[in-house]
């Protein structure tokens, strides 16, 4: 069971969107916090990080491939953020970062390139996989000084 706070804007949380084709619901969700019983509700500043880093990524990234982009990992409260082991200055904390991969034929490398030319970020992560695929894509934007930093996690890929 979901739990909406408190917000001055409560037109957007009548709505609950954070983008055209990103819910609320869809980026805090975790089968984890589920699970544990873990509170994952953000509050109203993680709320519009969520909605930066939907408009200003997700976004685009659903409009350029025309097919649905999961995401597989959101909003983390510091309680959920440590269950999952997460680093602790994980920008899941903040709701600056999504962890996505593709659907219906669009690869998470396909994704990864598209972000890393053409769109701002803070931090853009090949997380796991292989050379050719990454298991999913990690991606973070801040309002302010994006450093589009570029690496991998789990394989030797260089960029």
């Amino acid at each position: 069971m979901l739990i909406w706070p408190e917000i001055e804007n409560q037109d957007f949380m009548n709505d609950k969107m954070l983008s055209a084709n990103l819910s609320l619901s869809e980026a805090i969700t975790s089968q984890t916090a589920i699970r544990k019983k873990i509170d994952n509700t953000p509050n109203a500043f993680v709320i519009e990080n969520l909605k930066r880093i939907a408009v200003n990524v997700f976004q685009k990234v659903r409009e350029y491939f025309e097919k649905p982009i999961r995401v597989s990992s959101g909003y983390r409260s510091f309680a959920l953020n440590k269950a999952v082991g997460g680093s602790k200055s994980s920008q899941h904390v903040t709701g600056e970062a999504l962890d996505i991969q593709g659907t219906n034929g669009v690869t998470n490398a396909e994704i990864f390139y598209y972000i890393k030319d053409n769109l701002q970020f803070d931090q853009l992560i090949w997380e796991y996989g292989n050379d050719d695929e990454p298991a999913w894509v990690h991606v973070s934007y801040r309002e302010m000084g994006n450093r589009k930093q570029v690496f991998a996690i789990g394989v030797d890929k260089k960029f």
